[in-house]
């Protein structure tokens, strides 16, 4: 293994770990589903996060769109959902989710099979973005009754729809039916840590370090 190929591989390394500890990012999405669509953020970083004055829109981009704030203080760890449903005792309800799932209902800027999902800080500055659609962006998933998911925490917070999968019912997101049918895994992520994610591989790359050199020995 060369050293240019270690450097490469230490950079993916430092990216998904980075990935893992980000702030605030984009987890889950359904843009169309009978159980109502729903866009999922989680605090994948080191800290709570004050939610205050943050905020949600869709292709528009216009910050401000869709207030945030009564998410309020969001834990290391935690998940929200915004959703289309009106009530959000009804979303918890079809989805059997716990009533400390935050919820906020009533998003009237709704999500289209070819839209976008922005999310905002309190001083108005772009923190995630991402631009579906699989007529637009050929390959990627079309998540009407089921779920997009990340394939990977690199995955996470660079906007490349190309990089997420569609739910399955038992995958590693926890994913199930809803009343209605639909197939999603709302309220919940699993947050990698940093941590033990750049161990392992840098255990990895050291490995073959170690066999490189045995070889031209």
């Amino acid at each position: 293994m060369s050293w240019k190929l270690t450097v490469a591989a230490c950079a993916a390394l430092y990216a998904m770990a980075n990935s893992a500890s980000a702030g605030m990012l984009i987890t889950e999405w359904m843009y169309l589903g009978n159980d109502g669509e729903y866009i999922e953020f989680t605090n994948t970083g080191p800290a709570p996060i004050n939610m205050d004055g943050w905020s949600f829109d869709d292709a528009s981009r216009t910050a401000g769109t869709v207030s945030l704030s009564a998410y309020g203080v969001v834990a290391v760890g935690e998940s929200v959902i915004l959703t289309e449903v009106a009530s959000a005792a009804d979303f918890r309800t079809s989805w059997s989710l716990p009533a400390s799932v935050k919820v906020i209902g009533g998003n009237a800027a709704n999500l289209g099979r070819s839209d976008e999902i922005n999310l905002y800080d309190n001083a108005m500055a772009l923190i995630d973005r991402l631009t579906f659609g699989d007529q637009d962006i050929s390959g990627t998933i079309r998540t009407q009754n089921r779920s997009g998911n990340p394939s990977s925490p690199a995955a996470l917070g660079v906007n490349n729809v190309a990089l997420w999968q569609l739910a399955v019912n038992g995958d590693a997101f926890g994913s199930h039916l809803g009343a209605l049918g639909d197939l999603g895994s709302p309220g919940t992520y699993v947050v990698p840590e940093p941590s033990s994610v750049v161990l392992m591989l840098l255990g990895g790359v050291a490995m073959l370090l170690v066999r490189n050199r045995l070889r031209r020995a």
